[in-house]
């Protein structure tokens, strides 16, 4: 997503939010008026809340790493404090394109939708991700309600923040910085045993602590963090590896995209870019750790064939499908029973209980 507006920006004053133009300018003439107003608005040292990380490229580019937590009113006025001080190039967020809808849902139909995790959802979660990684993704929606419930306050704000902020600032261009959602679960359930994610499903079922804002204020303290971090690599050291780690290496590579020099008018030169990055505050510990190295950014892209388990899995649970099915085709009759059968969807069914190839 690429955000060029010019009709309102953020500044001190009223003068500032709408600059005037001399009459008669041309278009180049035009960009490199509103270039020059977005330098002038540009703070040099500017004064930015604790939670802002500061990154540097060889070739100069800055990168403002907002470390948020998830369900945050203060994590929202950090991140439009940064992106109004620094008036960036690049917005980087830690959203993926299956994830970009909450970006324009108004925050009264993210509360009712994180709240309704129905038959439909989870239909959709087993088709895009399959039977374990889609089931595992439920449980996770489940968490995501259960704190919506305690705090009356939906996730991602921030990102909603960010969003909006950098429409207002001249040229700015707005990075979608997540690894795919799907790639994520998928490796993720890869990674654990069977009786890891039967352990990690029950302890999601039955979640029910209550947890205050304060608890999520809490989150933007390092040393909590860490201390969080630390309690489940030691429950699921593979599961911290995937959702966490290899997610940290992904955004490293993303922001260090998003930070590669732009282009300046009027002759196209090269400068070094500002760019401010909102993240998960866990994630700010690995991004920084790996700034400097080397990634292997198709390694931790890569997704591993279904195995034996997962098609057994799903045949079961087809098999009960077709099981219903048959019945009501027996009691039905043979003629609505030969309709049934003729549908797409119980053909597709049936060609889906072909076993893998060895």
């Amino acid at each position: 997503m690429d955000n060029n507006s010019e009709d309102e920006s953020v500044g001190p004053s009223e003068d500032d939010t709408h600059p005037r133009f001399p009459l008669g300018l041309s278009d180049s003439e035009a960009v490199e008026v509103l270039w020059q107003v977005r330098a002038q608005r540009r703070q040099a040292n500017p004064d930015l809340p604790d939670t802002v990380t500061r990154l540097t490229t060889p070739e100069g580019s800055v990168v403002y790493l907002v470390g948020t937590a998830h369900f945050s009113d203060s994590s929202k006025k950090d991140v439009a404090t940064t992106i109004r001080a620094v008036q960036p190039d690049v917005v980087v967020v830690e959203l993926c394109q299956y994830r970009v809808s909450m970006l324009k849902m108004d925050e009264k139909t993210l509360l009712k939708e994180a709240k309704d995790i129905n038959l439909e959802k989870v239909q959709q979660a087993i088709k895009q991700n399959g039977v374990m990684s889609g089931l595992m993704q439920i449980l996770l929606l489940k968490v995501s309600a259960h704190i919506t419930e305690q705090l009356g306050m939906a996730p991602g704000g921030e990102f909603r923040e960010a969003f909006k902020e950098a429409g207002k600032v001249p040229f700015c261009k707005f990075h979608l910085g997540d690894r795919p959602i799907p790639v994520t679960f998928k490796r993720a359930i890869a990674a654990l045993s069977l009786w890891q994610k039967a352990r990690l499903a029950w302890g999601l079922c039955f979640l029910s602590d209550p947890i205050s804002k304060e608890d999520v204020e809490k989150c933007k303290q390092k040393d909590l963090l860490e201390q969080t971090m630390s309690e489940m690599i030691g429950e699921f050291p593979a599961l911290h590896r995937t959702i966490v780690a290899e997610r940290d290496i992904y955004l490293t590579h993303t922001l260090r995209q998003a930070a590669r020099c732009v282009e300046a008018p009027p002759n196209a030169q090269k400068v070094p870019a500002v760019v401010v990055g909102v993240v998960g505050m866990g994630h700010v510990p690995g991004i920084e750790k790996n700034w400097d190295k080397e990634l292997n950014i198709h390694e931790i892209m890569s997704v591993a064939p279904p195995s034996r388990f997962g098609w057994v899995l799903r045949t079961v649970l087809k098999g009960a499908v077709l099981g219903a099915l048959g019945y009501a085709c027996y009691r039905a009759g043979g003629g609505v029973g030969r309709a049934l059968l003729s549908l797409p969807a119980v053909q597709s069914l049936l060609e889906n209980l072909r076993p893998p190839p060895a």
